[in-house]
């Protein structure tokens, strides 16, 4: 992952309901939620909550499926992965022992 796209990812997560969001999202996989239960789910208007989800989108957190008349949801697992990876890759300046509380914390997912 490049600089810009974790910049992206990090200014779109910076806002509480689209963390709260997206969090719901990666708690809903690897099936989604219909945008519909994401506005239910916010307490927002439909309007207001999407453009929260075009933000997410725009980050490339969100995928977007149709599903019969609905659209579904989705967390992109790999997006976080790989802002994940980007922030930890040169963790402890190489000694794994320092990142291991990290790692073993992350194994319980």
């Amino acid at each position: 992952m490049q600089t810009d796209s974790a910049l992206s990812i990090l200014a779109a997560l910076g806002h509480p309901t689209r963390l709260d969001a997206f969090r719901l999202l990666v708690k809903h996989e690897p099936d989604g939620l219909s945008t519909g239960q994401l506005v239910e789910a916010s307490g927002l208007t439909q309007s207001t909550f999407s453009t929260h989800l075009a933000v997410l989108a725009k980050a490339g957190l969100v995928i977007s499926e149709k599903r019969g008349r609905q659209i579904i949801q989705r967390a992109d697992i790999d997006a976080l992965r790989g802002l994940m990876l980007f922030l930890a890759k040169d963790c402890c300046q190489g000694r794994a022992e320092l990142c291991e509380p990290l790692l073993a914390e992350l194994a319980c997912c």
